[in-house]
């Protein structure tokens, strides 16, 4: 369009009267609708805001000392992950390395496309954009003079903007100017504060309509989750158990897999009698990784069951319901010793890492789970809200929770990645406003202290960068 001579003209001045501004993978809208409105604000209960500010002008230095040191732990945990063969998961990292726009933090660590489910896009996307509109109000409310408030859109990325008057900022005092560089991070600090009380508190908030602490609520099983089918897990199930692990919330029902995964798989309590019964004759052979098979491939209902007697160990193909069913959990003989009856404890004998797990999900009758535990994690959802009556929603605290969750963690990251004295970030204007109210009677000269801020600028900049490389680094090569 602006390479065209007849539309140029007009393209342009429709733009203009817009405020949209388009050029590759940006583009923004600018308004001076909401001006008045920021004046409003900034005018409301003067001493409140000037105490309300000055905290955040505290927070934001401290804020930017501290993202450089968080920066630098985040650098040397990544460059020992790159070091050595076999690294831990990225979730026990300090830091996700973020990357940032002026005005935008994105999460490198959570990549549409990449690492980033598509069901999960939406709340991605909304959160950045609420964070990144309260970055811009706290900047707007402090400044209260400004040119306009906009909305931005890099590559795929929402943000927004606030268009600060710069004879005005060169007029004010350096105090002054702390107060309004670092209020966008300290609104991003409030976000966050306050979306967690609101995941803390959310039981409380949500008593009337749904309660909490009888177990975990199936809200979605994946077509190819291994719980999927017949005897499985359905929508509105409510998890109680698994094994003799009770389950009172998600977190139950998490912690609970966790440690049947790392411990050893538990046996149950069979009769002599019993074991006699339901066995038969089976060829018994040693798999790849040496555990023991002694049913048939084609069996999807039998199990091979390993117990020792006082001399040896035997193995017995047994089906597994009726083993189960009724039955007491053990770990040695020694743990179904009861009323003089002789009784073995039959452990599945499984591949490695492979778990029989039974989950209790009444009234239904119990589903019998063969597989690693954590697929059984990640292809079931599960919510600890029960809805008190039958026409409200399962999924509403869900959404609640995990909006919240990702409303924490940008607007966190936001605030953070702000901070960081790096060109072209907020935090290059808290560094010189800083400089400029602490070293002005040390260094007495501007160009002089301009310098030091420049220097220090240039080593947060390497610092950040460095991060974002090694952090794209491990998200596409590993």
């Amino acid at each position: 369009l602006q390479s065209s001579n007849s539309l140029k003209a007009s393209y342009e001045d429709w733009l203009l009267t817009y405020g949209l501004s388009v050029s590759p993978f940006h583009l923004r809208w600018q308004t001076a609708l909401f001006n008045r409105q920021f004046y409003n604000w900034g005018r409301w209960k003067p001493r409140f805001l000037y105490l309300w500010f000055s905290v955040g002008m505290v927070f934001g230095i401290l804020a930017m000392f501290g993202s450089v040191i968080l920066l630098g732990k985040t650098l040397l945990q990544t460059l020992t992950q790159m070091l050595t063969e076999y690294p831990k998961a990225q979730n026990d990292r300090m830091l996700q390395v973020v990357v940032s726009v002026p005005s935008l933090g994105l999460c490198l660590r959570a990549v549409p496309g990449v690492n980033l489910p598509v069901s999960q896009l939406t709340y991605f996307f909304s959160a950045i954009l609420i964070s990144g509109v309260i970055h811009e109000v706290g900047h707007g409310v402090a400044a209260i003079r400004f040119n306009g408030f906009g909305i931005f859109i890099f590559i795929v990325y929402p943000g927004a903007f606030v268009d600060l008057f710069t004879t005005h900022l060169q007029l004010i005092s350096p105090v002054q100017q702390l107060r309004i560089f670092c209020a966008g991070v300290w609104h991003n600090f409030v976000l966050g504060v306050a979306s967690f009380m609101v995941l803390f508190l959310l039981p409380a908030i949500l008593f009337p309509f749904y309660y909490t602490g009888v177990g975990a609520l199936v809200t979605e099983v994946t077509e190819d989750s291994p719980a999927n089918g017949p005897r499985g897990l359905f929508v509105g199930d409510l998890v109680t158990n698994l094994q003799d692990c009770p389950v009172y919330n998600v977190e139950d029902w998490n912690s609970c897999l966790g440690d049947i995964s790392e411990k050893s798989q538990v046996g149950y309590c069979v009769s002599a009698a019993t074991l006699q019964q339901l066995s038969f004759p089976a060829r018994v052979y040693r798999r790849l990784d040496g555990t023991v098979e002694c049913c048939s491939n084609n069996s999807l209902t039998d199990i091979c069951f390993s117990y020792s007697n006082k001399l040896d160990s035997l193995y017995a193909c047994l089906p597994a319901r009726k083993v189960i069913e009724a039955s007491k959990v053990c770990r040695t003989n020694m743990d179904c010793h009861k009323d003089f009856v002789p009784s073995f404890c039959v452990t599945p004998s499984l591949e490695n890492q492979t778990r029989l797990i039974r989950v209790k999900h009444p009234p239904h009758i119990d589903m019998l789970y063969v597989g690693h535990p954590m697929h059984l994690q990640y292809t079931v959802s599960l919510s600890s809200f029960v809805p008190r009556q039958n026409f409200l929603s399962i999924d509403l605290p869900v959404v609640i929770e995990t909006f919240c969750k990702y409303l924490i963690s940008l607007s966190g990251a936001l605030a953070v990645i702000n901070a960081v004295p790096c060109f072209a970030l907020d935090g290059q204007w808290i560094l010189n406003s800083f400089l400029e109210a602490t070293l002005s009677s040390l260094i007495v000269e501007k160009q002089n202290r301009e310098l030091v801020g420049f220097l220090i600028l240039l080593a947060g900049s390497a610092l950040l960068a460095a991060n974002v490389a090694l952090g794209l680094w491990m998200v596409t090569a590993r």
